[in-house]
């Protein structure tokens, strides 16, 4: 729970803050152990909207989260203790209030004995990703917290910059197709109803295409406020399908990965996150059975996480990953296979994961590249040839009647 207060601190500087703890005493108790005189202090009341959401915990970006981890490992690493360590950063995030709250509850935990993984594991501040808590459990265990901070701050550093390239990338595709659509269905719904009337007093056969554009036209026209809402109910049971059917979701998954070009770099992008995380927490010392099923939680495509989750169970046994992966070797690329198998003989998983990651990744580059070439031209191909459609089935009927009556 959080707990609001005012009082006033150590140095006689009036404060008015937040406190998570498990109740109202252990919250005073916390605000004591800070030589906090509380004036008020009561629990936070949990808002309308706070209530509609299934979860309060803050989502934390990449990019923000691979920053805090790097400056972590540079504290540890210049020989500051990681109390000393987060009690600066909290400095640093005076005007966001829930990394701030977030950081005094990790310090809080920490003075009182926990170590950092259980002062993670326990705060309900923020929601961190499984792989992050569990890599800081291993590393914390092996005394070697400053190297694997300063990992997970590359991966997710690099995670971020690739979802920024992406974004970027597809932007003004997205942009040419949200303007082609809003032209058209103007043109079917007001320029095309006001040319209609021209025609309506004619005895003359109109062409096929014209009488086309025209039905089109009138059909927008008259439906086009329950287009809209068909459109924007249609998009909301899809996502609410996606999130509460797995079937559902699982059948969308399957689908993208069958789609030319875009669901190949759907496959190396999943396949390049998953070998790089695998690579990051086997050189942390995580067992490689968690391995597996960690780096397997941070994909997206359910496809191929069933496949990645249902190999850690058969690794288990004392099968091999790479001969699990055989069984699905008509999703999973039979060239991935083989290396981890060569890793896997030569006990350089780790090392080959890497390069497999770094291989992907550039591969991707390159494959995005190439979509992004040919889908421009065919999106000016598609408006043009769209809006060249509509002009020329309406100026045929004109043409004609010049030509009847000459």
């Amino acid at each position: 729970m959080i707990f609001r207060y005012k009082g006033i601190d150590a140095n006689g500087k009036k404060i008015s803050n937040k406190v998570e703890a498990f109740s109202l005493q252990e919250a005073k108790a916390k605000l004591k152990a800070k030589e906090i005189l509380y004036e008020k202090i009561s629990q936070e009341q949990k808002s309308l909207f706070d209530g509609l959401r299934l979860n309060r915990r803050k989502k934390i970006s990449p990019k923000e989260l691979s920053a805090l981890s790097r400056e972590l490992a540079t504290y540890l690493h210049s020989g500051i203790s990681i109390v000393s360590a987060l009690k600066v950063i909290q400095t640093h995030y005076e005007s966001d209030k829930k990394m701030h709250l977030f950081l005094s509850t990790l310090s809080t935990h920490l003075n009182e004995g926990k170590n950092f993984y259980t002062a993670l594991h326990e705060q309900s501040i923020v929601e961190l990703p499984l792989f992050y808590v569990e890599s800081i459990k291993v590393s914390e265990d092996g005394g070697i917290l400053g190297e694997v901070l300063l990992e997970l701050s590359r991966f997710l550093k690099e995670q971020d910059k690739i979802n920024k390239e992406i974004k970027g990338a597809f932007a003004y595709p997205a942009f040419m197709i949200v303007v082609a659509l809003l032209m058209i269905s103007f043109m079917l719904t007001y320029v095309v109803p006001q040319i209609t009337s021209i025609f309506k007093n004619l005895n003359q056969k109109l062409p096929a295409s014209t009488e086309f554009v025209i039905a089109a036209g009138s059909f927008f026209s008259n439906n086009f406020q329950f287009l809209l809402g068909g459109i924007f109910l249609a998009i909301v049971l899809f996502i609410f399908m996606k999130k509460r059917f797995y079937s559902f979701a699982y059948l969308i998954d399957r689908m993208i990965l069958r789609l030319p070009l875009f669901g190949h770099i759907v496959l190396k992008s999943e396949l390049a996150r998953f070998a790089y995380m695998a690579s990051l927490l086997t050189r942390s010392g995580v067992p490689f059975v968690h391995t597996i099923n960690l780096s397997a939680n941070i994909l997206n495509n359910r496809v191929i996480k069933k496949i990645f989750l249902d190999s850690s169970q058969e690794v288990v046994e004392g099968k091999l990953l790479s001969k699990t992966l055989y069984e699905s070797k008509n999703i999973i690329e039979l060239s991935m296979i083989q290396t981890i198998a060569l890793g896997e003989e030569t006990s350089q998983l780790e090392s080959v994961l890497h390069n497999i990651s770094e291989l992907y990744f550039e591969e991707n580059k390159d494959k995005i590249a190439i979509l992004l070439t040919l889908l421009e031209p065919a999106l000016m191909l598609f408006v043009g040839g769209t809006i060249g459609f509509i002009v020329s089935s309406m100026l045929l009927p004109i043409m004609s009647m010049g030509n009847s009556l000459r």
